[in-house]
């Protein structure tokens, strides 16, 4: 920055200079003091400087309107929408999120640095602010298999990266536990940076030593009682509220209801669909509702805003005062956070739709043609039971976390027989070909007359299926295979519909608009096999593989034990 725009900044802001743009009379909602103040905004350039009685070359009038910072998500990761970063900004300015924090940990575990680069690279020219936390755990445990490793010597180059604001969730709790060196190692790189945090049922001494480490934050409390610990402990609690994980309501109620401060309380959706961000909002579906909760307004904002930016240091972000970015929300009414328009750096990005024009990102061919699966038989999806009563995972309505129960199930020649009560899932690898297939039980699902199948599996993104015969789950696995990784539905022997994603297997390539369109349809034809209502079957599926969240999952080499963190027998 040169010493002659800091001149420039000053003169507007002493009024001795006209400024580029005046947002006048309006009610400006001071995140510092929790006050409603009314006034102009002049901006300069890209920068607010300054808040009173001011003229400008262009001038809006904003009489009866409220103006708050634009919004921040502080966890996401963008490859959750099945689209490229560009469509992901397209969905998310018009609802006045203007700043993300984006763990690329999905891509990364199918293709290591590769992955990363392309997320930096495909955010760099957007316009809004989009940083990035390096994944932790690539993969996410020892225990299954993906496709790429990220050590301490890969990740310390990144640290020079200037969007790049520390480490990711660190989900392998039981490696900081037992003083793994590798992790402590990664731990280290980012000493003096943010760390996040992913310790869902942690607690205690546990919790403790996990904190001491240097983690900061959280995102994966379902109860008050978590996030009270965490706070208590001088951690950021994310209260999430995304497609599957809604942990909102409970948070927020329960918080308000103890009289607990909001100010280490900052808001995420973690994976959130299009549909839902189209439907609903994204980080302003998470204010409406905690104010509709009973949350004072200003208080939500904060949470969206400053203490966001506090949290992970972002100097200029966060407040509409001198000195900050000119990222801006004017609004029609402040209870219901009814969106007129967004500004990005002092432009207009969104009027509420869409007014920013978004270049499309070169493809890069280092994230294609990542499904690698040999050609599997009926046989290598059989179950062997030798009792009708075994370990099965029951999925719950609204959570990520499963149950781990014992239940008596169909049983024919020894083989596990699935039905509608119980179905059959199974987790192939297919990063490198190395024909593992870990399978298991799932009660909740409720699936019948076919099988859905998918590489979105997280977080080491192997191919998942999930089904109530072994010739429609078959069919699933191969025609994912020739698509090069997506999601499928099929029944009666026939693929009903696809929905390709071809970059890792996670992400399409087309707009926005056929993802979501193609998704809602594929989403009625899986209720129509009979998924239960209350689950989201892709995103409930793709998280059953995931090691890292209770009580009980599934990955290529087996059935996975959380609490006890060893696979067990079926």
């Amino acid at each position: 920055m040169s010493v002659k725009l800091k001149h420039e900044r000053i003169d507007v802001a002493l009024g001795k200079q006209e400024a580029d743009l005046v947002i006048k009379n309006g009610n400006i909602i001071n995140v510092f003091t929790k006050e409603i103040l009314q006034g102009d905004i002049a901006i300069y350039k890209d920068l607010i400087v300054g808040i009173g009685n001011y003229a400008g070359k262009r001038e809006i009038d904003a009489t009866g309107k409220f103006i708050c910072p634009g919004l921040i998500d502080s966890h996401l990761h963008i490859e959750s929408s099945m689209v490229t970063p560009v469509e992901f900004a397209k969905a998310i300015l018009p609802h006045g999120t203007t700043t993300i924090i984006a763990d690329p940990h999905e891509i990364a575990n199918v293709s290591g640095i590769n992955g990363i680069m392309f997320m930096l690279n495909s955010t760099k020219e957007l316009p809004l602010n989009a940083y990035v936390m390096i994944p932790s755990c690539v993969p996410a445990t020892p225990f299954e298999n993906n496709g790429a490793h990220l050590n301490p010597e890969f990740m310390e180059p990144l640290k020079t990266f200037d969007r790049i604001l520390g480490l990711g969730e660190v989900m392998d709790y039981n490696a900081i536990l037992e003083g793994d060196e590798t992790m402590l190692k990664k731990i280290d790189l980012f000493d003096y940076s943010i760390i996040d945090g992913h310790s869902p049922a942690l607690t205690g001494k546990a919790l403790n030593a996990y904190r001491t480490s240097g983690i900061s934050t959280d995102h994966e409390c379902s109860t008050v009682e978590e996030a009270l610990e965490r706070l208590r402990l001088g951690m950021y609690v994310q209260i999430r509220e995304g497609s599957a994980a809604k942990n909102l309501e409970t948070l927020v109620t329960g918080l308000m209801q103890k009289g607990v401060s909001f100010d280490r309380c900052v808001f995420c959706t973690d994976d959130k669909h299009l549909e839902d961000i189209r439907r609903d909002g994204h980080i302003s579906y998470n204010i409406k509702k905690a104010i509709a909760l009973g949350l004072d307004p200003i208080e939500a904002v904060c949470m969206a805003t400053r203490n966001a930016a506090q949290c992970y240091k972002l100097k200029r972000l966060g407040a509409v005062a001198p000195g900050y970015s000119a990222d801006l929300i004017i609004l029609n009414d402040l209870k219901t956070f009814d969106i007129s328009k967004v500004y990005y750096r002092g432009r207009l990005v969104a009027d509420p739709k869409l007014t920013a024009d978004i270049p499309n990102i070169v493809e890069d061919k280092n994230v294609f043609n990542t499904v690698r699966v040999t050609d599997l038989t009926l046989e290598d999806l059989a179950i062997k039971l030798d009792d009708e009563a075994t370990t099965v995972i029951r999925v719950l309505p609204h959570e990520l976390i499963t149950k781990k129960e014992k239940a008596r199930v169909g049983v024919e020649n020894g083989l596990f027989s699935a039905d509608e009560n119980y179905s059959k899932l199974a987790v192939i690898e297919r990063h490198k070909a190395l024909n593992n297939i870990g399978k298991g039980i799932v009660c909740g699902f409720n699936i019948r007359n076919g099988a859905i199948a998918s590489t979105v599996a997280h977080d080491s993104h192997n191919l998942i299926v999930i089904g109530d015969n072994d010739e429609d789950m078959l069919l699933a696995i191969k025609e994912i295979k020739r698509v090069n990784g997506g999601y499928t539905v099929v029944s009666g022997r026939q693929v009903v519909d696809t929905l390709e994603l071809p970059i890792a297997g996670l992400m399409s390539d087309q707009p926005a608009e056929y993802v979501e369109g193609k998704l809602k349809v594929m989403l009625d034809k899986a209720y129509a096999l009979g998924v239960n209502k209350d689950i989201d079957p892709f995103i409930t599926l793709s998280f059953l593989a995931l090691p890292v969240i209770p009580e009980i999952r599934v990955t290529d080499l087996g059935l996975f034990d959380v609490k006890e963190f060893k696979f067990i027998s079926q």
